[in-house]
């Protein structure tokens, strides 16, 4: 995300909290009025969004004072501080929210990421987010993913070529979907990599056969059937499995030996990490 399409998203979240004007805090605190406020860390967890936050708090007023304790990535306790902002009261308040909001789903994320990467300790899986967020946010929340230890699958639609079941159905079956992606990426001198889903090992005997293609995900398998998918293919391709894997189930599927393993719970069921930001 470029600075121009952020600084856009916040306005815009601006905008959308302020409306014509914050009648809260205009009706009983002074235009003129001074404070200072500190986020406090309220459960443990690993902290992100600090870097937008500031981001918030300097488009609200530039010239808001923030003095920095914690950053991105750190581990965090209940009861620390990770900064205090000192200026213009009525900015304070405006920006509170607003940045609170985009701390404590990045820092929901970014704790969730950081347990089952941690699940992956010896192996060589790596841990993906998916297209599974919320729109407007792609950008915090795979950062925040990032920032917990895991890696961004593809960004968009634009990024990658992902033939899933039903780019397979409406193109005719797996090889005029791989042989009419390839022709699109050539006619259209376009250097990006092609995934396609496997959902037996049927499938992934078929994809074997045409080749053409740089992942294969593994769709819904279970333990004996990743197993069987990834000695077939035998580093041939990146492997992913993907498909109702959770925390409980991620480390067998790693020791099947698979690159990477997607979950999509790492931003669409996030329970937002607890903090506050309290005067002083």
């Amino acid at each position: 995300m470029t600075d121009h399409i952020l600084d856009a998203f916040i306005n815009n979240a601006i905008a959308e909290d302020i409306g014509d004007g914050d009648h809260s805090s205009l009706s009983c605190i002074p235009t003129t009025a001074n404070g200072k406020a500190q986020l406090l860390i309220k459960q443990d967890g690993i902290l992100a969004g600090i870097e937008i936050a500031k981001k918030v708090f300097n488009i609200i007023d530039s010239n808001l004072k923030i003095e920095q304790f914690l950053f991105d990535g750190n581990k965090i306790q209940l009861g620390d501080i990770a900064f205090i902002v000192e200026g213009k009261t009525h900015s304070i308040l405006q920006a509170e929210r607003l940045a609170l909001n985009i701390m404590q789903r990045m820092s929901g994320i970014a704790t969730t990421t950081s347990i089952y990467v941690d699940k992956l300790a010896g192996t060589k899986a790596k841990v993906l987010d998916t297209r599974k967020t919320t729109p407007g946010m792609r950008y915090l929340e795979k950062l925040a993913v990032k920032i917990g230890g895991g890696e961004n699958h593809r960004m968009g639609l634009y990024d990658m070529i992902m033939l899933k079941d039903n780019h397979i159905d409406f193109a005719g079956g797996i090889e005029p979907a791989i042989l009419k992606a390839n022709e699109y990426l050539s006619k259209y001198r376009k250097n990006i990599k092609i995934e396609i889903e496997a959902r037996n090992l049927n499938e992934v005997k078929e994809i074997l056969k045409i080749g053409k293609i740089d992942r294969i995900m593994l769709d819904n398998f279970n333990y004996d059937q990743t197993l069987e998918a990834v000695k077939l293919i035998n580093g041939k391709y990146e492997t992913e499995s993907s498909g109702g894997i959770t925390i409980d189930t991620i480390r067998e599927y790693a020791e099947c030996g698979v690159d990477y393993i997607s979950i999509g719970a790492l931003t669409h069921q996030i329970k937002s990490l607890d903090m506050s930001l309290k005067a002083i």
